[in-house]
């Protein structure tokens, strides 16, 4: 079963053609990562599963209808997108601006609540951002702003979570952290969840479903310990590796082979 797939989808900029009537299931419950080479269509594709581009022909279906046919407020009801670059408005607040996630939620006749209260406060505190939430965001580090833009999403309580690059401008230890948080929300809360990564140890680490990219096609879609090969490597990036397993998870690991001899140096 599916909430989200794309058929037949034919995706483009101006007169030239992106995603090539490209097919793809999102599989509920899953944590399901998208890599490939720059330029290859991973963004443009999560750009269209969230509605922000239209296909060419094709479509993208939600719960069994064409997005196209649902209200803006119902599709940002059912999927949250973190893009892979976001603006907040000038002098506009930490609190203020994760509070934003909840605008699907509110009405005319349902206006804030102890409901949405809740929710931003346990955005910001899983994202460790609640320090910030009096500071203007304008003001914050790459990082610390990438963290409030997934407070912001995490706040809108979506099912579904479309994540574009969530990791840019963090050290790693932070990358880690936030990878962990995504993998929490999928296995204890249920939420299916679709991000575009370009560390591969990562996306094969956390991934419960990969969908592996190149030229606007998906060349290889499945479990990571089903599909991370050499050969797929080499396909997809042209990069000679070898693959073992992760010490820590057991997942695939990717050892780019050494393209000239090092030397090492021994200080007695």
């Amino acid at each position: 079963m599916s909430r989200l797939e794309a058929r037949k989808m034919q995706v483009g900029y101006d007169k030239r053609t992106i995603l090539p009537e490209l097919e793809v299931s999102i599989p509920d419950g899953s944590f399901t990562v998208i890599v490939g080479p720059n330029a290859c269509g991973k963004s443009t594709l999560l750009r269209a599963l969230s509605r922000l581009l239209k296909p060419t022909s094709g479509s993208v279906v939600l719960d069994g209808a064409d997005i196209s046919s649902y209200p803006a407020k119902e599709v940002a009801r059912r999927i949250g997108l973190l893009p892979q670059t976001s603006i907040a408005p000038d002098g506009i607040t930490v609190l203020d601006l994760v509070s934003r996630g909840r605008y699907p939620h509110q009405s005319l006749l349902k206006q804030w609540s102890a409901a949405d209260e809740e929710a931003v406060t346990a955005a910001l505190t899983a994202t460790s951002t609640a320090a910030l939430s009096g500071r203007f965001v304008d003001e914050l580090s790459g990082g610390q702003r990438q963290r409030v833009w997934v407070a912001m999403a995490l706040a809108q309580e979506t099912p579904l979570l479309l994540l574009d690059e969530p990791t840019t401008f963090l050290d790693i230890a932070h990358q880690v952290e936030l990878l962990d948080l995504f993998a929490d929300l999928n296995h204890e809360g249920g939420r299916t969840l679709v991000a575009v990564l370009h560390d591969l140890n990562q996306a094969a680490r956390y991934a419960t479903h990969l969908i592996a990219m190149k030229d606007g096609r998906i060349v290889a879609e499945g479990a990571p310990t089903d599909i991370v090969t050499a050969e797929l490597v080499s396909e997809v990036f042209g990069l000679r590796c070898r693959i073992m397993a992760d010490p820590e998870t057991g997942t695939p690991m990717v050892i780019p082979l050494a393209t000239r001899a090092t030397t090492r140096i021994t200080v007695a």
